[in-house]
């Protein structure tokens, strides 16, 4: 952890482009996935398996890489090296990931896409765990640590803005003849550039030498052993009331976004468009493009000026409850024939994913201080792997349940015009889900008890017990 309270701004756009590149990553394979129904012919089962097996081996990762990055001994620190080798790693399988020919059969194509999707989630544990970890560990002062997730929120946010507009390039024939064709060559230029931005972490954000800490030894039967310890780590996290609320409440608001999230191209395409994707235009990029604009410049930093007004609680409560206000306009405002009413509701619905990580992230750091206290011991890599476990999980989960609810509501991907009751089962769940999400995530959040004063004398007490 630094020893200053106040982080020089280039390291936190130095944490801020690795932030970009773990948003950008996501976001661009969620633009492609499309290519995987409507040009590779995937079915809705296979959409459903891609989802959720490469995520839920990723899932089960992160932790043995968070004991990993906790306990490595070196004259670089504990994270740089994960962070510079596994972004290597994202960058090359993203690229060779996407290298799909329809002509060499939909099976090989489902195997092929399998398996370098579960070696690209392996990769991003490698680099996702630690580079977390770093991001608690930068300052100890509790407005700062919202400050740090807040330019790192607003710079991965450019992320959500730019990949909308692959669909715009992917499907225009003076680009590419087809989707197909786009997506082979547009994950070389975000696998080459992600990449770098990855790296960029692992070179300028500063860490001290850990030879001399007292860590379990990384050696083959502490690592074979390292579940005990994850478990352990499990147990004594979820019994601090404070963390369990963070990982239920995100769980609950990021899997519920991500399920619906792929359903707005279609609500716009077959709803709105009447399954005429030429005639959709630009409007499914604008949705993603301009709610992520919002997010980057109205959200976040109305975000970081509630959480100091009001408190990190409350200011999350509030963003929710805003968020919720948006999914209802989006069932009243995706109207055929006047795609620019859907616009509307944007600055309501950006409340809700932009408010989560900015003030979710820094609450975690408050958490881990909080532990700290109570055992002695250092654990960011460890909390932070149990916290993107939840959300990776969620993710997981999430690709299970668009499948189901795509099937559920009678969605055909190889149908030029759908049923009316499969696209109103579409809307009913966009904006449906997510608001039932959001509502238990208030709930549960509802009495944590983790504000400003009481985490101050944490950070006091472990300023003591260190001079000591």
């Amino acid at each position: 952890m630094s020893n200053t309270n106040t982080v020089h701004f280039g390291q936190k756009v130095a944490f801020g482009l690795g932030m970009l590149a773990n948003q950008m990553f996501p976001a661009a394979m969620g633009i492609f996935f499309v290519v995987l129904v409507e040009d590779l012919g995937f079915s809705t089962t296979m959409w459903a398996v891609l989802y959720f097996a490469p995520r839920l081996f990723d899932a089960i990762t992160d932790p043995i890489m968070g004991f990993i990055s906790d306990n490595t001994k070196s004259r670089w620190g504990r994270r740089r090296q994960y962070v510079f080798i596994g972004a290597l790693l994202m960058g090359i399988t993203f690229t060779i990931m996407w290298q799909l020919y329809k002509d060499n059969g939909l099976e090989y194509n489902f195997y092929y896409f399998l398996f370098f999707s579960i070696i690209f989630y392996f990769g991003m544990t490698i680099f996702s765990v630690p580079f977390v970890a770093m991001g608690y560990e930068m300052s100890d002062d509790f407005h700062e640590r919202t400050n740090i997730m807040a330019v790192s929120q607003w710079i991965g946010q450019w992320a959500w803005v730019i990949a909308p507009w692959f669909w715009v390039v992917m499907y225009d024939p003076d680009w590419f003849v087809s989707g197909e064709v786009a997506t082979r060559s547009l994950a070389a230029w975000v696998g080459i550039i992600c990449m770098i931005a990855a790296m960029i972490p692992a070179l300028f954000i500063k860490s001290k030498s850990t030879l001399e800490e007292d860590y379990a030894p990384l050696n083959t039967k502490n690592i074979g052993n390292s579940l005990k310890y994850i478990r352990d780590g499990f147990k004594e996290a979820f019994k601090i009331p404070q963390f369990k609320k963070l990982c239920y409440a995100t769980f609950l608001i990021y899997n519920a976004f991500n399920t619906i999230a792929g359903f707005s191209f279609f609500i716009i395409v077959y709803y709105m468009f009447n399954g005429d994707s030429g005639a959709a235009g630009l409007w499914p990029t604008l949705n993603g493009c301009i709610g992520a604009l919002i997010t980057t410049f109205a959200v976040i930093p109305i975000i970081t000026r509630m959480s100091k007004k009001m408190g990190k609680k409350r200011a999350f409560l509030v963003s929710q409850a805003i968020s919720i206000v948006g999914y209802i306009l989006f069932w009243f405002l995706f109207v055929p024939g006047k795609p620019y009413l859907f616009l509307i509701a944007l600055p309501f619905f950006s409340f809700g994913i932009g408010g989560l990580f900015t003030l979710m992230m820094s609450m975690t750091s408050d958490v881990i201080d909080l532990d700290e206290l109570n055992t002695g011991k250092r654990r960011e890599g460890t909390f932070g792997a149990i916290y993107w476990w939840m959300v990776k999980f969620g993710f997981a989960i999430a690709g299970l349940l668009t499948g189901a609810i795509m099937g559920f509501v009678g969605f055909d991907p190889g149908a030029e015009i759908q049923s009316e009751g499969a696209i109103t089962g579409l809307r009913l769940f966009y904006s449906g889900l997510p608001i039932t999400g959001t509502l238990l995530a208030i709930y549960i959040m509802r009495n944590y008890d983790l504000t400003e004063d009481r985490a101050r004398e944490v950070s006091a007490a472990l300023e003591k017990r260190r001079s000591k």
